[in-house]
């Protein structure tokens, strides 16, 4: 059974249905409904959503993960940053993030058709800030996404070293530190995110935050693995908020500029207000 502080809304009101509306309109996957965020609810609730580019089919296969797998993926749809831009006037949104599937059957893996994206919400609403939540990409294959106008890029390393095995075989802590490096080389802010509740040891959480640290990342997110379905790993624990929050006293000790930690932390969760405290905005 889960703990009383595990507890997701259900998408529900005006603001819920019109998101669902315009998203369904302009043809576009979320990774909302796709990984089975437990902050859907609260998020679609407030007009927002984490738009998933590149199709919903993605070629690795992480234990953890809710999204359909598969050896290809349907080919990218050349309209698909017109619609995200338009989608993004008709919600009214200041903020965007963009994530993907892993698109290991393209030459690239994507990374022109994410800068593509990109330009084209910055050509058309260029006061909207764009966060990208990528793959593990070379230093090469980030550059023009960073070029195309990025103003923060996120990159997952999942877990500690340890547990990196309940990760597809071709991801690894180093890979995602190569990608996190690149990015924070080519003056972006970054963030990076750990699933908590695996089976990881504490002093492992605090040796990844400081690897983490040492690769330049700005924003750190811990939020408690919750099982999507049977065909997931199983969960180890739960972790308490009193863990949370002392994980994220840990995180702000290190100099992260801005810290999310709790329970139901993902990390998309909160992302407008993790990139103004680090970019030192206030409002």
């Amino acid at each position: 059974m889960k703990p009383d502080w595990i507890r997701s809304r259900i998408p529900t009101g005006d603001s819920s249905k019109k998101v669902r509306l315009i998203l369904d309109k302009h043809r576009l996957h979320t990774v909302c409904d796709e990984a089975h965020c437990p902050n859907k609810g609260e998020c679609w609730g407030l007009g927002t959503a984490t738009v998933m580019i590149l199709g919903d089919i993605c070629t690795r296969g992480c234990r953890f993960c809710a999204v359909k797998t598969g050896r290809e993926g349907q080919p990218p749809r050349e309209a698909e940053g017109a619609e995200i831009a338009a989608a993004v006037e008709e919600l009214g949104l200041k903020y965007l993030v963009l994530t993907s599937v892993d698109r290991d059957d393209l030459s690239d893996r994507g990374a022109n058709h994410f800068a593509a994206c990109i330009r084209a919400v910055k050509e058309r609403l260029p006061e909207v800030k764009v966060e990208a939540l990528t793959p593990d990409y070379t230093a090469e294959e980030f550059t023009p996404i960073a070029a195309a106008g990025l103003d923060l890029a996120a990159h997952n390393v999942e877990t500690v070293r340890s547990l990196q095995h309940i990760r597809d075989s071709r991801a690894s802590f180093d890979k995602s530190l190569v990608t996190l490096r690149a990015a924070k080389a080519l003056g972006l802010v970054t963030k990076s995110s750990i699933l908590l509740g695996l089976g990881e040891k504490k002093q492992e959480v605090l040796a990844a935050m400081d690897e983490l640290r040492a690769a330049g990342v700005d924003i750190l997110v811990l939020g408690q693995y919750l099982r999507p379905s049977e065909k997931q790993i199983p969960l180890v624990e739960y972790i308490t908020p009193e863990q949370f929050a002392d994980y994220g006293r840990e995180g702000r000790e290190r100099g992260f500029s801005a810290v999310v930690s709790a329970p139901l932390a993902r990390t998309s969760y909160h992302a407008l207000d993790a990139w103004k405290t680090s970019a030192g905005e206030t409002g």
